[in-house]
């Protein structure tokens, strides 16, 4: 857990990236109200992970997932947010998937790689190991001529 309660507090530059999308261009924000809303959001998300945990807790589960924090939402009576909320968790999951895809293709082409280039020093393996026996009973089906003549 923090040590000190500054600890808990979300990073000034997040915040201040937050405000400017949120605001309309050519507002300022004094560096207090910044301050406060830092604080106010740092509340916000300590309140709604500790009512997400709740519902952990009560499905006996370590883990919280987005139906706990979803659940939370509700009971703190950000029903507004919800759907929001779930948009948002649906691109995510569809980023997720599509980076999950991305990585598996890559991992494939690359054992395709590997396959191929092992496919071709065992090609190259059996034309070496062919060609010596076949020059072998060559020089022998010649000195067979020569011992002849």
């Amino acid at each position: 857990m923090a040590e000190r309660p500054e600890d808990l507090n979300l990073p000034n530059a997040v915040i201040t990236r937050i405000i400017k999308e949120a605001l309309p261009d050519g507002v300022n924000v004094s560096k207090e109200a910044r301050r406060a809303i830092s604080q106010a959001a740092s509340v916000f998300v300590l309140y709604a992970t500790s009512c997400a945990n709740n519902f952990a807790m009560k499905a006996k589960r370590k883990t919280l997932n987005a139906g706990d924090v979803l659940a939370a939402m509700e009971e703190m009576e950000f029903e507004r947010f919800m759907e929001p909320l779930r948009e948002a968790l649906e691109v995510f999951k569809k980023g997720q998937k599509g980076k999950k895809e991305v990585s598996e293709q890559r991992r494939r082409d690359k054992e395709k790689k590997v396959d191929c280039e092992n496919d071709k020093s065992r090609e190259e393996e059996e034309e070496d190991g062919e060609e010596g026996p076949m020059e072998e009973e060559q020089e022998v089906v010649e000195e067979e001529e020569e011992v002849e003549n």
